[in-house]
Order: structure tokens, then C-alpha cells, then sequence
């Protein structure tokens, strides 16, 4: 039986990300043996012209990953937009779903990363490339986790270094190097022996589930991983559980909305901001109910009515302008900015 190798490169990329795959994927060779599957961040409504880009740029067939088909070497598979790219449990299919957001975004890499893990253990290989936040490193500590090998762009070479920076942060990746030599090592590292399969924890097993959910919601084993912390979580107000499995903290509420810590900061202040920003519009809604009363108060010369409207006007404008003052200093705060 013939030995495996590393024949499963998980890439994932955000800001910055679309040009960095082009550079990879040009110096990749026409023989390479391994499947390479990417998720590039895209906003859901968007257009992904990703594939026609890769498949022109270089050797490899590149297109948008189909829901059950499985995967072969020599091939690009792209997520499409508003899904997850995972790996089927047999480690020879795909899947898409529109399981919940990770780290702000679907598709996410950090729920492709874990399911290859959980999937194909020490066959895989994780990329993480240019990037804003932190998606990508609880996955690469997953498939380190399960015998992979981990590789992360050089964060001075990245357009954009948070995802490269926070994945050296919070993993020890096996590899950094720069664009201009990564083609190289994924095709040295392809035709490496793969090493033996290690025990998968079951939390990361119950993880993977959540992304091969449909419709948000609670799998049973949500509740064994990590515990209750003090925060809630922006995008269902439920609590987020603190988990501990690599170097940094990271986060996952019942309905399985996950965070890195940078990513729930951005999302923190986006909550913030949205909240704030009612606030505004309710205060001047406010303003000119008043100005109207206290308009008509004069019209009946009601004087000691009209004052008091004008006085509560007054400070509706007021509160608005403090709260809009609010909303710039925290767009304006360092490392809020997405």
C-alpha cells in the first residue's frame, strides 16, 4: 500500500488575499500532488471571479468547490461565497454550508482548517496568508492538533499582516517564509510521507458539526467545550464560552458563532457603533417632535409650554451630539478597525 503524503493544502486569505493566491498558485507545479482547497473572505452578496483568476494564472484547474464531490490532486477548489468549504468525514469529499459565522465571515478559514484536521489528520497542510483579524488560527492549532503541518506567510511580506501576525501569535507554525518561496514548500511538503494519525479530541469533532449545520443552533456537545465567560456574543447576545485549546483564548457562543479575540473585538465595536448610532437617530427623532411642539405651544401662546419644549429640545440635540462624538473617537480607537 502506497505511502500518503500531504495531499490536502487548506489555504485560507482575507485582505490582500486575492493577489497573494495568484502569486502562490502561478508557482505551483503542474504535478502537484495534493488537492488544494482556499477560502478567500468574500461578502456574501458578492461575485467570486476567484477560480477564472487561479486557473489563468497558473498550472491548476481552479473552480468553486460543488457540495459532495470529491476532491482530487492537481486541482484548486474555492469556496463559494456565504459557505463554509469543509472536509466530509470520509476525507475524500466537500462539503458547503451555511453553517454559523466564524470569525465574522462565512466562508471561514478557521471552520475549513479544523474539518480537514478532523478529516485527514497528518495529510493536510495549512496556509494562512494576507489578512485582516484572526480567522485561521484556532484552525492551523487544529491541524497541528491532529498531525498536520502548519505555514504562514511572512507577516512583513503580507499586504496585510494581522492574519499572518496573529497566526504566528497563537500557533508555532512549522514554516514562515514569503510568497516568493511558498510554492516551493508546498511541493516539497506535498511529497513528504504524511505521518500517523493521532486521536482527534472530541470537542474538535463537535466543532466541526456546528460549521455542517444548516440552520444555527445548539449540537449537543456545545456545552463541553470551553466555559462560560462573561461576555456576550455580538451577533445572538447569548453567552460565549471561553475556549483554551492553543496559545490565545478564543470564543463560541450556544448557537456556534465563534471568535478569535480579534475578531470579537471588531465585532464588539461594530455592536457598539450599531447601538450608538440608534441612539443618535432616536435622540434627533426626539428633537423634532420637540421643536414641532414647542412650535405649536407658540402658535396657542402657550409661552411656559413652549419653553419647556425648547428646553427638551435643546438637550436631545445635545445628547445626540455627545453620542455622535462617541461614535468618531470609537472609529477612530486603534485595533477596532476591521
Amino acid at each position: 500500500m502506497a505511502e500518503l503524503g500531504h495531499d490536502v493544502i487548506a489555504i485560507g486569505a482575507s485582505a490582500g488575499g486575492v493577489e497573494a493566491l495568484q502569486r502562490l498558485c502561478a508557482g505551483l507545479s503542474a504535478d502537484l500532488p495534493a488537492a488544494v482547497l482556499i477560502v478567500q473572505h468574500v461578502a456574501p452578496s458578492a461575485r467570486s471571479f476567484l477560480p477564472d483568476l487561479l486557473a489563468r494564472c497558473g498550472p491548476l484547474p481552479a473552480a468553486h468547490a460543488v457540495d459532495g464531490e470529491s476532491f482530487r490532486q492537481g486541482r484548486i477548489y474555492v469556496a463559494p461565497p456565504d459557505r463554509h468549504l469543509l472536509v466530509a468525514a470520509n476525507g475524500q469529499d466537500l462539503l458547503l454550508r451555511r453553517g454559523p459565522y466564524e470569525n465574522r465571515t462565512r466562508p471561514a478559514a478557521d471552520a475549513l482548517f479544523r474539518s480537514a484536521a478532523v478529516a485527514c489528520g497528518p495529510r493536510v497542510v495549512g496556509v494562512v496568508l494576507s489578512g485582516t483579524l484572526d480567522d485561521g488560527t484556532a484552525g492551523l492549532v487544529a491541524i497541528k492538533q491532529c498531525g498536520g503541518i502548519s505555514v504562514v506567510q511572512d507577516p512583513s511580506d503580507a499586504l496585510w499582516p494581522d492574519m499572518p501576525r496573529n497566526a504566528l501569535q497563537g500557533d508555532s507554525p512549522d514554516h514562515s517564509v514569503a510568497l516568493v518561496k511558498m510554492a516551493a514548500l508546498l511541493d516539497q511538503l506535498a511529497r513528504r510521507p504524511a505521518g500517523s494519525a493521532v486521536t482527534v479530541p472530541p470537542t474538535m469533532r463537535a466543532e466541526v458539526r456546528i460549521a455542517e449545520q444548516e440552520l444555527a443552533g445548539m449540537v449537543e456537545e456545545i456545552g463541553t467545550i470551553g466555559a462560560p465567560s462573561p461576555f456576550g456574543c455580538p451577533d445572538c447576545g447569548g453567552v460565549l464560552n471561553e475556549i483554551r485549546d492553543g496559545k490565545v483564548p478564543r470564543f463560541r457562543c450556544q448557537i456556534g458563532h465563534a471568535f478569535g479575540p480579534e475578531s470579537l473585538v471588531a465585532a464588539q465595536a461594530d455592536a457598539l457603533e450599531h447601538a450608538l448610532a440608534v441612539a443618535v437617530r432616536t435622540h434627533r427623532d426626539r428633537m423634532a417632535l420637540f421643536r414641532r411642539m414647542e412650535a405649536n405651544a407658540r402658535e396657542r401662546s402657550l409661552q411656559h409650554a413652549a419653553a419647556r419644549w425648547q428646553h427638551a429640545a435643546e438637550e436631545a440635540e445635545q445628547a445626540a451630539a455627545l453620542i455622535s462624538g462617541a461614535i468618531e473617537k470609537l472609529r477612530s480607537s486603534p485595533g477596532l478597525d476591521a
